[in-house]
């Protein structure tokens, strides 16, 4: 006797969860009919798996390590429905995307738009997370793809969206924003630099920038949003530093909001569409690649098109 794969399943939805009752709510069963399958489980691999108590459903050790197995076998199984249901490089059924919070909101909204108008069968599951998770995410088989920054993720396969350029925002007195033409970093010595929390791409990038500009990331303020962040600077509190895809729809929705440029090679990141190595899907998500690029490459007033247009291999 062995586990089957609802019962994997049923216990990954614990895990993610923390509740029986929510659980079996997302899967659309009943809670006792889950929770018996779960004790069957338990009982085949003779182990507690849970730790069930009244403020919730914990993972044991050993669960957790359970939990950790299923994900990858339960992706697996979806891998190999998806390679033997659908044509190659058929666009078509339902993928689950990670992006990271400072380029999905931004992007996504055409780009899906436009995915869908050209694959009226394609649906879209995104999840928003920090760099880190999405590995994480991606690793388990949780995410089919990411849009992240490709040095982040190795030994993954991924495809270059875009490269964008960083911009500085302040309020409208300061003499940043009465300035004209792009930013040098001798501009920012002794300021003080707003950025997210830690576990941001974009945040090391700032400390970077900072640390050869000789200016310092602000100790009082930990932005949660590039909305946040730029509103903390509009009060003049400090100087945001915003990547050019926010920046330009910002710019459209707020035409007041002064941006400029920062000069400097150290002000700029590559974005990519990532997927495991080997995925069967990698046909299809290197499809939804070109059209996210082209729009990228429409938002960014056509830089994004002028990269190269190959997938690559970490």
């Amino acid at each position: 006797m062995r586990p089957t794969l609802r019962q994997l399943q049923y216990l990954v939805a614990v895990a993610d969860t923390g509740k029986f009752h929510e659980a079996a709510r997302m899967l659309n069963v009943s809670q006792p009919s889950l929770s018996a399958q779960i004790a069957e489980a338990e009982q085949q691999l003779g182990a507690i798996l849970v730790e069930r108590g009244r403020h919730g459903a914990f993972m044991t050790p050993l669960g957790e390590e359970v939990v950790r197995r299923a994900r990858v076998i339960l992706t697996q199984v979806e891998d190999l429905k998806a390679f033997a249901l659908r044509p190659s490089g058929e666009v078509a059924g339902r993928y689950r995307l990670g992006t990271v919070p400072t380029i999905g909101p931004y992007l996504l909204p055409g780009a899906i738009r436009e995915l869908h108008r050209l694959y009226p069968e394609l649906r879209m599951n995104v999840h928003e997370s920090r760099t880190a998770d999405l590995d994480e995410r991606l690793n388990d088989g949780r995410l089919d793809m990411i849009i992240s920054t490709p040095e982040d993720h190795a030994s993954r396969v991924y495809m270059e969206l875009f490269e964008e350029t960083l911009f500085v925002c302040a309020a409208q007195e300061d003499e940043l924003s009465a300035r004209k033409g792009p930013v040098d970093l001798d501009a920012l010595r002794g300021r003080e630099l707003l950025s997210l929390g830690p576990g941001h791409r974009l945040s090391l990038i700032i400390q970077q920038l900072a640390d050869a500009a000789g200016a310092h990331i602000s100790t009082e303020y930990e932005g949660t949003s590039l909305d946040a962040v730029r509103q903390t600077a509009s009060m003049g509190e400090g100087v945001a530093i915003l990547p050019n895809l926010y920046a330009v729809v910002e710019a459209q929705r707020d035409p007041s909001q002064v941006v400029r440029p920062i000069r400097h090679k150290l002000a700029r990141r590559k974005i990519g569409l990532i997927w495991r190595e080997g995925s069967p899907l990698s046909e299809p998500i290197s499809e939804m690649g070109k059209v996210m690029r082209d729009v990228a490459g429409e938002l960014l007033g056509g830089d994004g098109k002028e990269l190269k247009r190959g997938v690559n291999r970490r």
